[in-house]
């Protein structure tokens, strides 16, 4: 198979690289994308990464939880290698996120696609159009002028995306590339492939009737501190049927909001509650902005179904590289259906992890899934 995918749950790296070498290794691979549990020392990682995938391009990230051939896994590595008689792939670091200006993202798009091209050329297949895989720090902030600026220059390329992961600690995330863990980062893979393939994103939510209004908010910090002209937690809670003092993540992830844009609803998840009443989101946020109180449908059902559509509309895939918001999986736990859920995942063969947000072709997303299908290779030509 062109695609290989495996997970480890040893618990050094060295030892958990070698077990992933051993399952997902090929003979001429194109790419390695990888997803760490932050519990592994990040510089014996690296170390073990290159011993066992040199010469090899390597990227990923840390997370907030891994998806691995057996469904949801804590404290593992997930693992897929793509094959080069079928893929073509480079990586493009973007550095230095808290100086990321909206006209940068012409000259990184620019430098990944000279690259690109000239690496295709070089590898001599005839592949299809492009695909963007986008994995940034979570705690930047910056995600959507990143993710904004860089599909105005990638306007025809499927782009997609996951915000790297610190478990439930939030305090510092890393992307992987060039050998090298790096935070306040993103890095840019641009992948081409003879194999078809189905970008996709969906949630498990439908609007109500309940607006709430943005009346104070700090965009940059990306809190609101008041809702409908009141204090912002309390007004929240009052909207969703609930007391000030009982909202935790496992609310938001169940009572989230949404805004429309371009006709569609997603979803702006609440992260948590300030001291001083005021509500951080994972997205950005501003004054004026009308958002709606969602209803939720079951998230196991709802996952069943919009993956089995995945199917359908492509075909048995080889692999599905999924990136699941952190705050979908506390609702999974929650409501006491992870063994179901990491069935569902298992049987539609998702490997990926659990993110702080979501990118999806110009926009940053939350409590959200999102990935690529990677379908059956053509047949060969004679």
């Amino acid at each position: 198979m062109p695609v290989r995918f495996g997970h480890s749950r040893a618990s050094g790296a060295g030892a958990a690289l070698a077990e992933l070498a051993s399952e997902i290794g090929q003979a001429n691979m194109a790419l390695v994308i990888l997803f760490a549990s932050p519990a592994f020392e990040r510089q014996s990682l690296a170390a073990a990464i290159a011993d066992q995938f040199a010469g090899v391009t390597v990227f990923g990230c840390t997370t907030a939880g891994e998806i691995g051939p057996e469904g949801y896994s804590e404290d593992t590595i997930t693992a897929a290698s793509f094959s080069a008689d079928e893929f073509a792939a480079t990586i493009t670091l973007i550095p230095d996120l808290d100086r990321f200006q909206m006209d940068h993202g012409e000259q990184v798009v620019a430098g990944a696609l000279a690259r690109h091209r000239h690496h295709a050329l070089c590898s001599g297949t005839i592949r299809t159009e492009l695909l963007g895989i986008l994995l940034i720090d979570g705690l930047s902030r910056q995600e959507e002028a990143v993710i904004a600026s860089l599909s105005r220059f990638l306007d025809t390329v499927n782009l997609f995306g996951g915000s790297a992961g610190d478990g439930l600690g939030f305090r510092k995330t890393w992307v992987f590339c060039d050998g090298v863990f790096h935070t306040n980062a993103a890095v840019l893979a641009l992948v081409q492939t003879t194999c078809p393939f189905k970008v996709f994103r969906f949630d498990h939510f439908k609007p109500t009737e309940r607006k709430m209004v943005v009346t104070g908010a700090d965009p940059q910090r990306r809190l609101v501190t008041e809702i409908n002209a009141e204090p912002a937690a309390p007004e929240y809670a009052r909207l969703v049927g609930l007391d000030a003092a009982q909202l935790s993540p496992m609310i938001f992830a169940s009572y989230p909001v949404l805004v429309r844009v371009g006709g569609e609803y997603h979803v702006r998840s609440i992260q948590k509650v300030e001291d001083d009443g005021s509500l951080r989101f994972y997205c950005a946020i501003d004054e004026g902005l009308v958002l709606t109180v969602a209803d939720s449908m079951d998230i196991a059902q709802h996952l069943d179904r919009a993956l089995g559509e995945v199917k359908a509309q492509l075909g048995e895939p080889q692999v599905i590289l999924g990136f699941d918001c952190i705050l979908r999986r506390l609702e999974v736990e929650q409501k006491q259906k992870s063994r179901e859920v990491s069935g569902i995942l298992r049987r539609h063969k998702v490997i990926g992890f659990c993110t702080y947000g979501e990118q999806y072709r110009s926009m940053h997303v939350n409590q959200t899934f999102t990935g690529v299908a990677i379908g059956a290779s053509p047949p060969a030509t004679v």
